[in-house]
């Protein structure tokens, strides 16, 4: 496979001392100070290691919460080396084009448990036993739903109108009285997140758009989380 030779840092080459771990809350050295992982949402999943993604059918009950969750455990630890929404700088290996199926996932779990030296220097630590499975496939789930490149470019200027007109409606603090231009904004963003297509050849694209969807719950905050996500979904494609 075309990512074999690569480097997996799935966590940055941080010092990883004073990690905490328990069953379901784990902690892993991130820019600062080691961030916690919270798994316990997730249901359990044994204590031998799978091989094969238990969430990445997007119609699993529990493929949504891996995904906030592998979204959160990989922006705090992950991120410094292999970027905002895993669209690396040149740092660490493009962790987006790791194949969504059984080979990508032996490739992955073999970092992810063992690490990676290279002559004599540690480019990854062994987080297998530290962070535990169910860290690791939430965070398996959130990077192989990324975006392919180019995924938004036809529809940026028409997310970027819709992201100005929540945050109008936002700043105004007219969002019960917006409703139906809000369901409006909605489907054309529907359509849009289907689409996008990811990297690695998983059926469905976490995306700028589908967040703003689905922060778009008719609370009043909701237009201002919108307009948010789709003003950093849209910078990190930039």
């Amino acid at each position: 496979m075309r990512y074999r030779n690569f480097t997996l840092g799935l966590i940055c080459t941080a010092a990883i001392s004073g990690l905490v771990i328990n069953t379901d809350f784990v902690s892993a050295h991130g820019d600062v100070t080691p961030q916690a992982i919270d798994t316990s949402e997730l249901p359990d999943i044994g204590e031998d290691w799978l091989e094969e993604n238990p969430w990445r059918d997007p119609k699993s009950e529990a493929w949504a919460t891996a995904l906030k969750i592998g979204a959160s455990g990989y922006n705090q630890n992950c991120a410094r080396c292999h970027g905002l929404e895993v669209i690396s700088g040149g740092l660490a290996p493009d962790l987006r084009y790791l194949e969504a199926d059984i080979d990508g996932d032996e490739w992955y779990l073999e970092r992810y448990q063992v690490g990676y030296t290279q002559n004599g220097i540690t480019k990854m630590p062994a987080f297998g036993e530290l962070l535990g499975q169910k860290a690791a496939w939430a965070i398996r789930t959130y990077i192989e739903t990324r975006p392919d490149d180019g995924a938004l470019d036809d529809h940026v200027e028409q997310l970027k109108e819709i992201r100005d007109k929540l945050q109008a409606i936002a700043d105004a603090g007219t969002v019960s009285s917006s409703a139906d231009d809000i369901a409006n904004m909605k489907t054309a963003m529907q359509e849009i997140a289907a689409t996008v297509e990811t990297a690695s050849g998983a059926p469905v694209a976490d995306s700028a758009a589908s967040r703003a969807v689905a922060l778009l719950d008719g609370s009043e905050a909701s237009a201002k989380n919108a307009a948010e996500a789709l003003t950093i979904g849209l910078s990190a494609a930039q």
